[in-house]
């Protein structure tokens, strides 16, 4: 059905978003690391994924933050932010 194609597809773009900004912001990211990851990772995305990515980081950069400074793999906060079946 139509929700559920539209959650698949949302959960692949949130976690290749993420799988993006987790690249930039390195192996052990502090604050800041994670903050210029969201920012660059948006730019390099291309237009359509850019424009998304940039909603995803104005709506859940805090949860962004503490989950990737926690460890957290893409699938489980995009699964946190409601984009994926966990």
């Amino acid at each position: 059905d139509g929700v559920a194609l539209g959650k698949g597809l949302k959960c692949r773009q949130c976690k290749k978003v993420l799988k993006k900004i987790q690249a930039l912001a390195g192996d052990n990211p502090d604050e800041a690391a994670v903050a210029a990851a969201l920012q660059k990772g948006c730019r390099v995305l291309g237009r359509a994924m850019g424009r998304l990515c940039q909603r995803l980081v104005k709506k859940y950069q805090n949860k962004i933050t503490e989950e990737l400074q926690n460890g957290d793999m893409p699938q489980d906060i995009c699964a946190a932010m409601g984009m994926c079946q966990s």
